[in-house]
């Protein structure tokens, strides 16, 4: 399982439980197309909105994309259909399939006639550490400043948009100088309208998050972590983020 936190009114709000009663027709290996006719007028699955979903501060489920390699594209339409808003990928070729992604949405809101804003894209910046050697998608050797754009670059081709919904640190980097050179990057996208939120993931030390927070110009909006006894469900962590 993962959490993920969101910060709102300068708080940062933790949420990592299910709410079943706000499930949104979640059906990961068929999807069934409910359809009525009320007046001439169509209600279908397809309604929904990760705007709308936003506003309303409900929970909401964010399909994953690891591993699904050439059956992305029909795996993140198929979800699309069943009624999932919220996309998280990576540009790490290693274990994602990140323009599979880009394919599946867009063919999902054609067939569905839903627009750009009704869908949330999450994808990742992956140090060198994380990806497959013989297939990065950026010049290793570049400054590390450098490597962050390139991997927007290529991300904003695969997914095929113009903008990010969120961008995430897949982990921190081998030293808290580095990190917070990638960090300063990040907030220049958000300056830039090319990413709206950023965030951090993998980071299981609270004192290495509260230094990254201390020094942030734009705070993280998004923790996104592994939740597992090994970690102590990370206790530490989400202790400090409800504060």
């Amino acid at each position: 399982m993962r959490w993920c936190c969101n910060k709102i009114n300068s708080h940062m709000i933790l949420f990592f439980k299910i709410f079943l009663d706000n499930l949104i027709f979640v059906r990961p290996l068929k999807f069934f197309l409910v359809q009525e006719k009320i007046n001439n007028v169509k209600l279908t699955a397809a309604a929904h909105s990760a705007t709308n979903i936003l506003t309303s501060g409900k929970p909401f489920l964010v399909y994953g994309t690891a591993w699904k390699k050439e059956m992305t594209a029909q795996h993140v339409s198929d979800a699309i259909h069943a009624g999932f808003r919220f996309i998280d990928t990576a540009c790490q070729p290693k274990h994602y399939n990140e323009a599979g992604v880009g394919h599946g949405w867009i063919t999902a809101i054609q067939e569905l006639g839903l627009k750009r804003s009704d869908i949330f894209l999450q994808t990742k910046y992956t140090s060198y550490s994380g990806q497959d050697p013989n297939n990065v998608p950026y010049d290793h050797n570049a400054p590390v400043e450098e490597q962050v754009k390139q991997s927007l670059a290529v991300s904003l081709k695969n997914l095929q948009t113009t903008y990010l919904d969120s961008l995430v640190m897949h982990s921190p980097m081998d030293t808290m100088e580095n990190t917070l050179k990638v960090w300063k990057v990040m907030e220049s996208f958000v300056d830039d309208g090319k990413v709206r939120q950023i965030g951090i993931s993998n980071i299981y030390d609270s004192e290495k998050f509260k230094t990254l927070y201390s020094e942030a110009r734009i705070k993280p909006w998004v923790v996104q972590n592994r939740f597992y006894a090994e970690s102590n469900f990370d206790t530490d962590l989400r202790n400090f983020l409800k504060e």
